[in-house]
């Protein structure tokens, strides 16, 4: 999943994060027992029981990258800013790894930091082109700098890599409005099934983004 960790040897580091000391691996290895409560997390993630799935990772740490990437997004969806921004520090320093990026650049992005935003997202798609998530929170970022051509790209692959799903359903038809592209806006309804309540939806939120 992550290049940069998959050549190297497992290197755990001793690191400050809140305030008990927490052990960092770069193993890209998950064991059997360790997948099923990951899978888990996952599922309580699904179901937006975020301090549930934060509670779960708690109750044993391992010693993979999947697992810190985990619980970096789970301490900013818990508001826990600070220590999800010292998680993905801590990766990207320590494993090279895109996810951090991708993580960092979902922390600047909610603290209204933009173009540090889209420097480590930009990074996050050069080590994960075909992240549909990183491409989708890349594209969008690029709608707020205003770069509609470079969105547009990165939420077009987004949703094919999805195959016409997701988030950047209707991120991509935001960016389309606020381009004026009609193709693409055709495009999607003949070819994804855009409704009128989406493309309605997509409006209103475009409206809001030109204020």
């Amino acid at each position: 999943m992550l290049a940069g960790c998959a050549q190297n040897q497992p290197r755990p580091v001793t690191a400050e994060i809140g305030s008990p000391k927490t052990r960092i691996s770069c193993d890209v290895d998950v064991q059997p027992e360790d997948r099923v409560e990951l899978e888990m997390v996952d599922t309580l993630m699904s179901r937006d029981l975020v301090y549930a799935a934060l509670a779960q990772l708690q109750k044993h740490q391992q010693r993979n990258e999947e697992y810190w990437q985990r619980y970096g997004q789970l301490l900013a969806k818990t508001d826990d800013m600070d220590g999800a921004r010292d998680v993905f520090t801590q990766m990207r320093d320590q494993c090279n790894s895109g996810e951090a990026y991708h993580g960092l650049g979902m922390i600047a992005l909610k603290q209204g930091y933009l173009s540090e935003a889209l420097t480590n997202f930009k990074e996050a798609v050069s080590r994960l082109p075909a992240s549909a998530s990183v491409r989708n929170d890349y594209g969008y970022a690029l709608l707020l700098e205003g770069d509609f051509p470079e969105a547009q790209r990165n939420l077009r692959t987004s949703l094919e890599l999805q195959n016409g799903s997701g988030a950047a359903r209707q991120n991509l038809a935001v960016a389309y409005i606020l381009a004026g592209n009609k193709q693409g806006l055709a495009l999607l309804r003949d070819k994804y099934h855009f409704t009128d309540d989406e493309m309605a939806y997509a409006h209103s939120l475009a409206d809001q983004m030109r204020k």
